[in-house]
């Protein structure tokens, strides 16, 4: 696959323009290209610039609101909503995260719910942002049909990928950030891109039979990790963005494969703790003990730990995109 080496500052730009040239606003759109630019540079190309085209097809649709004025609401002590007003989810995120944290801090627990949001990006960047504040956090969202329930064959829940991270004193926050299908779909889909096949075991065909071609289970079904494992977090996943914060679950967010093209309107829920709250001053510390006893292990490493050297090359030696992704981009005109 070809590739054109961009800097960070050229992907922000990049995505800022054209998200500005059909449609969205100066605020809407430097919060999702920030979201887009922090994928690229973590190395989490599946949901930085690929990911545009798809933006774009829902906000020249009318299925996104390019203008989206995101409105906090405090529900309780330790409770706020955010009615995202149909737009993409990034605004409402960072309107409702620092007033989460401050919760939290006040609390010990809380929790955001983000509704009325097209959420069509990477978990882990909101839970991050709560972290280095010192917060434990999770985060999750559903999405429209992709992945067959354990024994079915057709698709019923979404990728529902959910996030979590812990703060540390001297270190960036671990977070870990996974769909509960073997892949996320956008993996999929660079596979289909790159012309390359799925591992085993990812998903099915139409006709319900193993297949490892890419372009099959697009058109047919993923499979979630760990058989029922993977099922079971998908549908309490569903059950946490949708019914507990009155929003849609995977089956009624859209037609299976989504051909309406790009993420539907549904919602998510974002947890955030205070570890002093329950520990005191030494939780941070307890921590890192965990941490350390795990790495003695040869060959472990902490999740999401390759994303601190990506963004160091990112920030260094530009980062690789591919050039199918900048044609797409290119094609959408002005």
């Amino acid at each position: 696959m070809q590739t054109t080496i961009m800097t960070v500052e050229e992907i922000r730009a990049l995505a800022t323009d054209t998200l500005r040239a059909h449609g969205c606003d100066e605020a809407n759109a430097a919060a999702i290209a920030e979201n887009m630019t922090q994928a690229e540079r973590a190395g989490a190309a599946s949901h930085g610039l690929f990911r545009l085209a798809g933006h774009v097809t829902n906000l020249k649709n009318g299925r996104a609101n390019g203008a989206a004025k995101p409105i906090l609401e405090k529900l309780g002590p330790a409770t706020l909503r955010v009615n995202g007003d149909g737009g993409f989810a990034p605004l409402a995120q960072k309107i409702g995260l620092d007033p989460l944290a401050e919760a939290a801090r006040e609390t010990g627990i809380a929790a955001l719910a983000i509704t009325r949001t097209m959420h069509y990006a990477a978990l882990w960047p909101e839970v991050s942002v709560l972290a280095e504040q010192g917060l434990a956090a999770m985060a999750m969202t559903s999405s429209p049909p992709f992945v067959a329930p354990a024994g079915g064959t057709k698709p019923f829940f979404g990728t529902n990928p959910m996030a979590f991270a812990w703060p540390r004193k001297d270190a960036a926050p671990m977070v870990w950030d996974q769909a509960a299908s073997v892949t996320a779909r956008g993996e999929v889909m660079l596979h289909k891109m790159a012309g390359k096949p799925m591992p085993d075991g990812s998903g099915l065909d139409a006709d319900g039979n193993p297949t490892t071609d890419p372009d099959a289970i697009l058109t047919g079904a993923q499979l979630p990790f760990g058989g029922y494992k993977g099922a079971s977090l998908a549908l309490m996943i569903d059950l946490m963005a949708g019914p507990l914060i009155g929003e849609v679950c995977s089956f009624e967010a859209g037609p299976p494969n989504n051909t309406l093209g790009g993420p539907s309107e549904g919602g998510e829920i974002i947890l955030a703790f205070d570890p002093t709250h329950f520990a005191g001053a030494g939780a941070l510390d307890h921590g890192e003990r965990l941490f350390e006893a795990l790495l003695t292990q040869e060959g472990t490493r902490l999740p999401g730990a390759r994303r601190g050297p990506a963004r160091e090359k990112s920030d260094q030696e530009g980062v690789a995109i591919a050039n199918e992704t900048l044609a797409k981009i290119q094609a959408l005109g002005s």
